[in-house]
């Protein structure tokens, strides 16, 4: 396929919404994994109390609770930082806004 029909027939993921969606998750997903890597120090940081002994196990609990707990912060807005990152791609036209639409 050359270049010209490439362009007249643009596949589903190119079109500006889909871009701005994928755009939008991958934005969240990224606050979800630094959320996830603040909040894993800050539990390691209290869990590691003089006196305070860890069950076997209780790590993999832990790190489940961060990651869900992360990623639900996320979703709701979590710090703002997905925000951040869509608003400057919108204002550098990497992404169309779609903020009329939802």
């Amino acid at each position: 396929m050359n270049s010209v029909s490439a362009a007249a027939h643009p596949s589903p993921s190119s079109h500006p919404i889909a871009r701005a969606d994928k755009a939008s998750r991958a934005a969240h997903q990224f606050e979800g994994v630094l959320l996830n890597t603040l909040l894993s120090s800050l539990e390691h940081s209290f869990s590691s109390l003089p006196g305070k002994t860890a069950e076997v196990g209780s790590d993999n609990y832990h790190y489940l609770g961060m990651q869900a707990l992360a990623s639900s912060l996320s979703a709701r807005g979590g710090l703002g930082i997905a925000d951040l990152i869509l608003r400057n791609l919108r204002a550098h036209g990497t992404i169309a806004d779609n903020s009329s639409t939802k």
